[in-house]
């Protein structure tokens, strides 16, 4: 086989990710299992990830969300995701071995495991009761959460609650709930889970390594076991014994894929037609592998717009991007002064182009009201962004 373009990469990652229509109208869950769990840091990346891929609106998200189809926990590295029901243990198991690194800081703040115990033990009985947010519950759990003083505060640690919250939500004994449905907000609820979704979970942590590995090669394959290290977080040693069992296939260079894959790689053909859409800083697209110059043209990288990347090196969107067959073409953010999305396109700008923002930019106005990329991003924030696109635009 000879070497693949990269046009046809780009298109093909496209592809995988949905991103080409082939998802249109298909339920949340149904995107997540086909696409992979979309990362959650507070915006509205879940959101767009789904709109994106399928036209899903905000109402049938936080409908699955509500029905327990889909739902946003501690999963890869430790990081929170929006999981398909499918893949709630899953996703747990493999997050356990990340949920260490706050006990470390504890220790030092002199808390001990038997009192982290007995403050779980507390959280559950108080949960017996219904869904409580976190000052309920350290209303609830009394002298069991204590507060960790001065030296607490500075290491980002005030009381012992999140240490019980974190644990449990990890084991699966319970669930947060956003307070008003949505995800694109950090107010929670705690709730018990039942039934747990660990409870008939048999999978031992390297089996669960080799399914992560299948998983991730399966949404965005071909790519490099230094990529798949990057969104498992495990070591070289684990990181290539989990794949060991999958039997990738080398494409191009250290690229790998599954080996049912490369029948399908070499008969796909890249769309004749632009296929625009625009997502998220934080979609799957670009953020499972962050190789960003994989998707976009060399001289593109050296815009105004990416300055202040790391020794040249951009391995993440600077803002919500624009596509074409996987290709970066351009960068958007929303201005809610305006209502509106200032964008600016590395392409001249066409008729259907200008339909694809004026959709997306619809669907924020009317439905998610703003398009934060994480929990801290602001209209304030943002103005420099917003003046740096629309004087791009008119140049």
């Amino acid at each position: 086989m000879s070497v693949p373009s990269g046009e046809k990469l780009r298109a093909w990652w496209a592809h995988r990710q949905g991103l080409d229509g082939r998802l249109a109208g298909k339920p949340p869950a149904e995107v997540l299992e086909q696409t992979g769990w979309a990362r959650s840091v507070g915006g509205v990346g879940p959101y767009l990830t789904l709109f994106a891929r399928a036209g899903n609106s905000r109402e049938a998200a936080d409908k699955a969300v509500a029905k327990l189809a889909i739902h946003e926990l501690p999963a890869a590295r430790g990081c929170t995701y929006v999981v398909p029901g499918c893949d709630f243990a899953l996703a747990l198991k493999a997050g356990q071995s990340f949920d260490g690194g706050e006990m470390k800081v504890a220790y030092r703040l002199g808390v001990t495991d038997q009192e982290v115990e007995r403050l779980c033990e507390a959280v559950l009985e108080a949960l017996v009761r219904g869904p409580l947010d976190p000052e309920e519950i350290r209303e609830a759990t009394g002298k069991a959460a204590r507060n960790l003083g001065e030296e607490g505060k500075k290491k980002g640690m005030i009381t012992t609650l999140p240490l019980a919250l974190g644990k449990l939500q990890t084991a699966g004994d319970i669930r947060r709930v956003p307070m008003n449905g949505r995800l694109d907000q950090q107010r929670y609820r705690y709730t018990l889970w039942s039934p747990n979704p660990l409870a008939k979970f048999k999978m031992s942590p390297a089996e669960v390594n080799t399914e992560i590995a299948r998983r991730y090669f399966e949404w965005t394959g071909p790519a490099s076991i230094a990529e798949f290290q990057w969104f498992s977080a495990l070591n070289g040693k684990a990181a290539k014994a989990a794949i060991e069992r999958l039997h990738l296939e080398a494409l191009d260079g250290d690229r790998l894929m599954l080996p049912g894959d490369r029948e399908k790689f070499e008969a796909f053909k890249v769309p004749k037609a632009a296929e625009y859409v625009l997502v998220s800083s934080i979609d799957g697209l670009s953020l499972l592998r962050r190789d960003l110059a994989s998707l976009a043209g060399a001289a593109d990288l050296q815009r105004p717009l990416f300055a202040g990347t790391r020794g040249g090196v951009v391995p993440d969107l600077p803002s919500h991007g624009i596509f074409d067959r996987g290709c970066l073409i351009g960068l958007w953010v929303y201005d809610p002064a305006s209502e509106s999305i200032a964008w600016s396109a590395f392409i001249p700008k066409n008729k259907d182009l200008e339909r694809a923002v004026a959709r997306t930019e619809e669907f924020v106005r009317t439905e998610l009201g703003d398009a934060r990329s994480f929990s801290l991003d602001s209209p304030k924030s943002r103005v420099p962004l917003i003046e740096a696109l629309r004087k791009a635009a008119a140049q």
